[in-house]
């Protein structure tokens, strides 16, 4: 932040270094007629001499074609010299654009079609005048190229699941290129990410056999869980007889409270024996 805050100050000081030389025998003539003009007719040259700027807006003064201090102007009112100076308004509300779905190949080469949205204000007035014809327009399509040059080195599953990562890195990369246009990004998002429609039936089958997976592991579990339990139940029946003969008048007693109309009696495998011997 303090070496972006550095280069700032830096162009700053040589754009204004290029002006510190004089204007030059011919500029201070001029100058000295404008400013005879304006007391001369001084009720009539106060409506061209007043000007006021907004709370969010910045004036940039060229007198003669330079500019003529390290600050712009504003807010409220301030003077000129017919004749001799122009001004340009500069806003300095934070701006919010769409950046236009982009396809971008990634770096496991799938097509995607990705677009999102930039905030950002002007800084310093000075250098987003001087520095670069048109500062809007210039984020824009380098806002465009950042996103592709940014996604063209992460990998589909990166795409999705680090979308803040690649918003910060976006708005890091912004943020240092246009820092010499005077131009502050402030924050960057990645709205959508489209996938082509084969991709996603791909997509969604891997998922469902994934799924169909964990559930058939879990009913393993389950199984297995279960016949543990019933081992441990039958050592414990086996430990007394009785409780075998409670369990089945348990069982009966539930299966008469259905409401059933036929009853199955299991008969024990011990009388059958008897009887298969005789």
């Amino acid at each position: 932040m303090e070496n972006q805050i550095e280069r700032g100050n830096t162009s700053k000081q040589d754009l204004i270094g290029e002006t510190k030389p004089g204007l030059g025998c011919c500029g201070w003539i001029l100058i000295a007629l404008s400013t005879l003009f304006t007391i001369v007719f001084f009720p009539i040259m106060t409506f061209f001499s007043i000007k006021i700027v907004q709370e969010y807006e910045r004036a940039v003064i060229f007198r003669l074609g330079r500019i003529t201090a390290r600050r712009a102007k504003g807010p409220g009112i301030f003077f000129i010299l017919p004749c001799t100076d122009s001004f340009v308004k500069v806003d300095m509300r934070t701006v919010s654009f769409d950046i236009p779905p982009q396809e971008i190949l990634t770096k496991d080469s799938v097509t995607i079609s990705v677009d999102g949205v930039v905030y950002f204000r002007v800084s310093d007035p000075i250098a987003s005048v001087a520095n670069v014809t048109n500062a809007d327009y210039a984020t824009r399509l380098l806002a465009q190229t950042t996103l592709r040059n940014v996604l063209g080195t992460k990998n589909l599953s990166e795409v999705l699941s680090d979308r803040e990562g690649i918003s910060h890195s976006m708005q890091m990369t912004l943020d240092e290129a246009t820092d010499s246009w005077g131009i502050k990004v402030e924050r960057v998002e990645i709205k959508d990410v489209k996938l082509p429609h084969q991709l996603q039936r791909a997509m969604a089958a891997e998922a469902e056999a994934a799924r169909e997976a964990r559930a058939k592991v879990i009913a393993a579990e389950g199984e297995m869980n279960a016949s543990r339990a019933l081992k441990e139940a039958s050592l414990v029946i086996a430990e007394s007889p009785s409780a075998l003969q409670l369990r089945y008048l348990q069982t009966l007693n539930t299966i008469a409270a259905e409401k059933n109309s036929t009853i199955i009696f299991p008969i024990p495998m011990d009388i059958l024996g008897h009887v298969f011997k005789k």
